[in-house]
C-alpha cells in the first residue's frame, strides 16, 4: 500500500530536525566529522549486506537501513553547516541523476517514455553511454573504482569494467588458476586469488559474497572450548 507522500516528507523533516538538534546539544555528535564517520558508514553498509545474506528478517533489515540513512543524513548535515549543500540537494541531485542515466525509462523532464527496452543488455549499454558522456575526462575504464573496496570485490569490479570497455580480462595463466595450488610468495598468492575471482565471475558467482558466506559458516561451526579468546572489547 502506497503511503501518503506528505507523511513521508513530515517524517523526513522530523529526522533532519532531530539530527540538527543532536549536532548542537550532544557533545559526541557535535564532534563528528566527515573523516570520523567513514568507519561507521562502511560498517553500517556491511551490516546491511550481512542482514540480507543471512536472512535476518524485515525488522532487522529496516533497522540496518535506518543506520545507513543516519550516515547519509549526518554527512549532509555536516555539509550544510559549512554552507556546501544540504540533504535536499543530495536528494535532488540523486533524482536528476536517475532520470539522466535511465533514458530508457524517463524523458529529460522526468516523465515516462512511451515504450521501454526489453533486455537488460540494452539498459546496460544506455547506462554506460550516459556515464561516458557525463565524465568525458576519464582516461581509463578503471577510473572511479574505489581503492578502498575489499580486494576480492575490487578484482571483480575491475574485471566487469574491463569487459564492458572491451579490454582484455585476466591473463590465461590466471584464468586457469585452480583453488588448490599452494602459493610460495605473496605475488603468486595474489595471482591465484585474482584467477579465482575471474573463474567465479565466468560462472556468474560473486567471490566476495561467497567468501563472506564461508566466513559465516566457519563462525557458526561448533568447536570445543568455551571462552571468547581474542575478542576485542565492545565488538561482541
Amino acid at each position: 500500500m502506497a503511503k501518503d507522500p506528505h507523511a513521508t516528507d513530515a517524517r523526513l523533516g522530523e529526522l533532519l530536525q532531530t539530527i540538527a538538534e543532536l549536532r548542537v546539544h550532544c557533545p559526541w555528535m557535535g564532534a563528528l566529522s566527515h573523516e570520523s564517520l567513514v568507519e561507521y558508514l562502511l560498517e553500517e553498509a556491511h551490516e546491511v549486506a550481512e542482514t540480507i545474506e543471512a536472512d535476518g528478517g524485515d525488522a532487522e533489515l529496516q533497522a540496518e537501513l535506518g543506520d545507513v540513512l543516519l550516515q547519509v543524513v549526518l554527512h549532509a548535515r555536516l555539509a550544510e553547516e559549512r554552507g556546501a549543500f544540504d540533504f535536499h540537494d543530495v536528494a535532488r541531485g540523486l533524482r536528476e541523476k536517475m532520470i539522466r542515466r535511465n533514458p530508457h525509462v524517463f524523458r529529460p523532464d522526468g516523465s515516462l517514455q512511451d515504450t521501454f527496452p526489453a533486455t537488460v543488455e540494452e539498459i546496460v549499454l544506455k547506462w554506460d553511454a550516459v556515464k561516458r558522456a557525463e565524465k568525458p575526462g576519464r582516461e581509463h575504464a578503471f577510473e572511479g573504482v574505489p581503492a578502498a573496496l575489499p580486494a576480492l570485490a575490487r578484482a571483480q569490479k575491475l574485471l566487469d569494467r574491463a569487459e564492458r570497455a572491451g579490454l582484455p580480462g585476466a591473463p590465461e595463466p590466471l584464468q586457469a588458476a585452480a583453488p588448490t595450488p599452494e602459493a610460495a610468495t605473496e605475488q603468486e598468492l595474489g595471482e591465484l586469488l585474482f584467477g579465482i575471482v575471474a573463474a567465479a565471475r565466468r560462472n556468474g558467482l560473486d567471490a566476495e559474497r561467497a567468501l563472506r558466506a564461508a566466513n559465516r559458516r566457519f563462525e557458526d561451526t561448533p568447536r570445543g572450548g568455551t571462552g571468547a579468546a581474542g575478542q576485542r572489547p565492545g565488538t561482541g
